[in-house]
């Protein structure tokens, strides 16, 4: 399991307001990505994010575009106008992550389209056990492109890596958060998901995903840890979280229920 590594050779125009300030941005195989900085917001934290909750989101079938290591040369964008951007260049010079630009691709409305219990329980699984706060009425993160249903932006996933401390009882906790999921009022069939997915995803699956990240991006100045010594506390969250799934399922049916 890899990911291919691109140049960025233009910056094409910023995606939204925002924290993260993604771009939209060309690489050096004539593809358009979405170009996600580590000089922005939670820097590499997000990508890790956006890494490991993407690829558990394709190795459980979802369709989500393809992610790319993107490397920003030091001299990329010395002449930018915008000195946020200038700034945000400067900071996310070397590795930083992108996924393929849905060109014609339109932001998912609960309203217009009806999602299956199936499909919808599949999604409300993978956000509670990623701990993914951000996919609500205000904010889908989902997209449709050709007539099907993409995943996007998992990087507000594992959102106990911004302290890093007792992951343990971070992977044992219930998410509370699961109550403003844009599709939990259709997610009635989380039991035979869980069992499913649990299966799909086995620690060898796990351990692929999480070697993925850089060491790059694991030279943190609030941890001693080394870069492999990180990647085991992500790989131990995530067997935790999945062994300990009933949590977050009961705390999902509880919330459907209070709808």
């Amino acid at each position: 399991m890899q990911l291919r590594t691109i140049n960025v050779t233009r910056y094409i125009l910023p995606l939204r307001e925002g924290g993260s300030l993604p771009a939209l941005a060309e690489g050096d195989d004539d593809f358009k990505y979405v170009l996600k900085f580590r000089g922005a917001g939670h820097g590499v934290k997000m990508l890790i994010g956006e890494l490991i909750g993407g690829e558990i989101a394709r190795a459980l079938g979802f369709r989500t575009p393809e992610l790319v290591f993107a490397f920003l040369d030091e001299a990329f964008g010395q002449s930018e106008a915008d000195e946020e951007i200038q700034d945000l260049l400067k900071f996310s010079q070397g590795l930083n992550l992108a996924m393929h630009y849905l060109s014609g691709s339109i932001t998912f409305d609960p309203v217009v389209t009806d999602v299956d219990a199936r499909l919808a329980s599949q999604i409300v699984w993978l956000d509670a056990f990623l701990t993914n706060v951000d996919r609500t009425f205000r904010n889908t993160n989902m997209l449709m492109w050709h007539q099907e249903l993409w995943l996007i932006d998992h990087g507000a996933s594992l959102y106990f890596h911004h302290a890093f401390t007792d992951p343990e009882s971070h992977a044992k906790s219930p998410f509370a958060m699961i109550k403003d999921h844009v599709l939990l009022r259709q997610a009635s069939e989380l039991e035979s998901v869980d069992a499913q997915f649990k299966a799909m995803l086995s620690d060898e699956t796990l351990s692929k995903i999480v070697n993925l990240i850089p060491d790059d991006w694991l030279h943190w100045e609030e941890s001693d840890l080394l870069p492999d010594e990180i990647r085991k506390v992500y790989v131990d969250f995530l067997k935790v979280r999945r062994d300990n799934s009933q949590l977050f399922i009961k705390q999902a049916n509880d919330a459907r229920a209070a709808l």
